[in-house]
């Protein structure tokens, strides 16, 4: 079991990784969003003039961050399940707040806003095995 949830977190690491830094590239690239179709209009409640600033956070706090808990979950790094967590907390931070300042609700908004979910999920689920097995083994 705690193979397969690790596994599930590894793929939506990778996902969320994938998507972050192709989007924030390409928004850093192109900071009026045209090469990904997206309407100045959408930054219209929000403090940024372009999508430049959006893009690097993006690619910062999703991107990078989800191939630094992917690399850790990989190499089996200490406390990687709080990776995991922390991952999935940006990641629906992200999109909560995305939904907030654009004030419009997208279908990929569920999707990411799901794997965010399923992060913390997994990353708890794993948190509680790890704390149950030290448990046991203080118990001997």
């Amino acid at each position: 079991m705690k193979s397969f949830v690790k596994t599930c977190a590894m793929v939506l690491l990778l996902i969320n990784a994938t998507g972050a830094l192709f989007g924030g590239a390409n928004l850093i690239i192109h900071p009026d969003g045209g090469s990904m179709k997206l309407s100045m209009e959408w930054l219209r409640y929000t403090p940024f003039d372009n999508y430049l600033i959006p893009g690097i956070i993006l690619v910062i706090a999703n991107g990078v961050f989800s191939v630094a808990a992917f690399v850790a979950a990989y190499f089996k790094v200490g406390r990687y399940p709080l990776y995991f967590f922390a991952q999935g907390a940006i990641l629906t931070g992200w999109i909560v707040i995305q939904i907030l300042l654009i004030r419009t609700i997208i279908g990929l908004h569920f999707v990411m806003g799901g794997i965010g979910i399923l992060l913390m999920i997994c990353g708890w689920l794993l948190r509680s095995k790890e704390a149950g097995k030290q448990a046991n083994v203080i118990k001997l």
